[in-house]
């Protein structure tokens, strides 16, 4: 009843819950993944790296930033810090893997 009257799950939380339910029907000691992020065409994306401020604008196909098109978010990562990045994880869409041999190195 409360679905039909509210609605049901959103779909970043029907994502989240086969994320979930994958992980344990394959009896994995790792957490679950996260599920990818969606992005509607029309977001901007803001970073800021070494004081610079850094906007990407997500397109149908790809994403812009600096007037230039990439098709993935890493790409501009790496155009960005001149390292490989997940383009996901440098923008905020992704929290990183608790790791703590990795420390400060992946920072700014």
């Amino acid at each position: 009843m409360q679905e039909e009257a509210l609605g049901g799950l959103s779909t970043a939380a029907q994502r989240q819950l086969v994320a979930l339910a994958r992980s344990l029907a394959a009896d994995s000691k790792q957490p679950p993944v996260s599920p990818a992020v969606k992005l509607k065409p029309g977001t901007t994306l803001v970073r800021e790296w070494h004081g610079r401020t850094h906007t990407v604008i997500v397109q149908e196909k790809g994403f812009e930033h600096e007037g230039k098109h990439y098709t993935s978010l890493t790409q501009i990562a790496h155009h960005i810090t001149g390292a490989h990045w997940s383009g996901p994880r440098f923008f905020g869409l992704r929290r990183a893997a608790k790791n703590p041999s990795r420390g400060a190195a992946d920072g700014e």
